[in-house]
């Protein structure tokens, strides 16, 4: 009876391994935040446009409320993931900003330079041919749409095509998208909001004191962390700036710097280590001993790398499908060709697939040519245009912008319509070209000429 139930056992746990492998390797993909972006953009189409579109509306516009007696909130499901929600996330992007800024790719300014030229060219042109085609109409509030460039989606595509793309590219797309998402973050900032409330923002500008002292202070504290961004994202509320900025606000505040310093830490240790191991051997180590030792080197993570590690996947594979489900459900019941010359969707796709690659491949090939960088990873020109094909996704935060442009759900439509068609162009057309282009060896492109003979950093 055992050998059959052991035999069962290894048949169950083979069947269990079998089905859980395959989706363990899929969330250890690089791709697997864009694949599932895409699933729910998909799926949020074909839901708006099949027999239970009703059910679509019903489920996201479901009345919600919360507070008690006379201070009672009323929002939609909707409205809680693009406000609630959508704060996370900008809290995610604002703690990789300042990543970046101080210990990545954009810590010295000859590494950010070619990625902020590109990307001011990558804002300006796409917003220029939206207005050319909606000034003075009713889409010219929606003139920012097109500026910003969808990094997990970006990313996604280049991942799949890591053969043809040399890892330095990557990097600067990167780079690009991160800036992009500043100037959407100032643009939203400075143009989005609902008319401004001295009183409040002065009780925002007190509670980011507050943060900044947190910040002096290395506070490692979750809880206190979440209380002050709770307090100043519902200051920015009614203070007439759209409040998902608070979690970008938040996110810069993060402590960059470990609690301790490294050689602290690491004296302290080696001194318990040593006691630990004049312990006789028969002696186990208790629970407590070992949860010191964990304490001791958590000091060595600075909190912002806690938490990016901690949140990250939450966004990735939570909250950004979320968001593409609640926003990319449009109906194409009697949208015909003609529909798509209307100047919003037109604007839309164009700024986005023309614009986006137009402007980062100018600005990335007039300061190559003017010496303030070489081409990253010595790519050919042909692959430098392909990943500013690429760049012309703009998925989450354009939908993000378009809901605060057109509260008319007329207008809305159709900006995201010209949204998916853009960056679906941008998508299909640059993964083409790039995989048309020669493999990569190392940092540099078959049959190129080797570093040396490159421009030198």
């Amino acid at each position: 009876m055992s050998t059959k139930g052991s035999v069962a056992n290894r048949k169950l746990g083979s069947l269990f391994a079998g089905v859980v492998r395959p989706i363990q390797r899929f969330f250890e993909l690089e791709a697997a935040s864009g694949i599932l972006l895409l699933a729910a953009a998909a799926a949020a189409l074909i839901w708006a446009n099949s027999p239970w579109s009703a059910l679509y509306t019903t489920v996201f516009d479901y009345p919600l409320s919360l507070g008690a007696g006379g201070a009672v909130g009323r929002f939609t499901v909707r409205v809680l993931i693009n406000d609630g929600l959508m704060t996370l996330f900008f809290f995610v992007v604002g703690m990789e900003i300042k990543r970046e800024l101080v210990v990545g790719e954009l810590r010295t300014p000859s590494r950010a330079l070619l990625p902020l030229f590109a990307a001011v060219g990558g804002m300006l042109v796409p917003a220029g041919i939206y207005v050319l085609l909606n000034r003075g109409g009713p889409g010219q509030p929606g003139w920012a749409i097109p500026m910003a460039t969808d990094i997990a989606f970006c990313i996604g595509i280049l991942t799949l095509l890591k053969s043809r793309v040399p890892h330095p590219l990557i990097v600067f797309l990167t780079a690009l998208a991160i800036f992009d998402d500043m100037g959407g973050i100032l643009v939203i900032a400075l143009f989005y909001g609902s008319g401004l409330h001295l009183d409040w923002l002065l009780v925002a500008l007190g509670v980011t004191g507050a943060l900044f002292v947190c910040n002096r202070l290395r506070v490692a504290n979750g809880l206190i962390w979440a209380a002050g961004g709770a307090a100043l994202w519902y200051a920015l509320h009614h203070g007439g700036i759209h409040a998902t900025l608070a979690g970008v606000v938040l996110g810069l505040m993060i402590p960059s710097r470990p609690l301790r310093s490294a050689s602290e830490v690491l004296a302290e240790l080696h001194a318990h280590t040593t006691q630990l191991m004049n312990k006789p051997a028969d002696e186990d180590l208790e629970n407590a001993e070992v949860l010191a030792i964990e304490e001791k080197l958590e000091d060595l993570e600075p909190p912002l790398n806690r938490f990016v590690h901690l949140l990250h996947p939450y966004m990735a594979f939570f909250i950004m499908p979320v968001f593409a489900l609640a926003n990319s459900g449009v109906s194409l019941s009697g949208v015909g060709l003609s529909d798509l010359a209307n100047p919003i969707p037109l604007g839309a796709m164009l700024g986005l697939f023309l614009g986006k690659q137009l402007g980062i491949f100018a600005a990335t090939f007039a300061a190559v040519r003017l010496g303030m960088s070489p081409v990253p990873g010595n790519a050919s020109w042909v692959k430098v245009y392909g990943v500013c094909v690429v760049a012309g996704i703009g998925f989450t935060v354009a939908l993000f912008i378009a809901g605060l442009a057109f509260p008319e759900p007329r207008l809305l439509d159709e900006a995201k319509v010209g949204i998916l068609l853009g960056s679906a162009l941008s998508g299909i057309g640059g993964y083409l070209l790039l995989r048309m282009t020669a493999p990569v060896i190392g940092t540099r492109e078959a049959g190129a000429p080797a570093p040396s003979a490159a421009p030198q950093v």
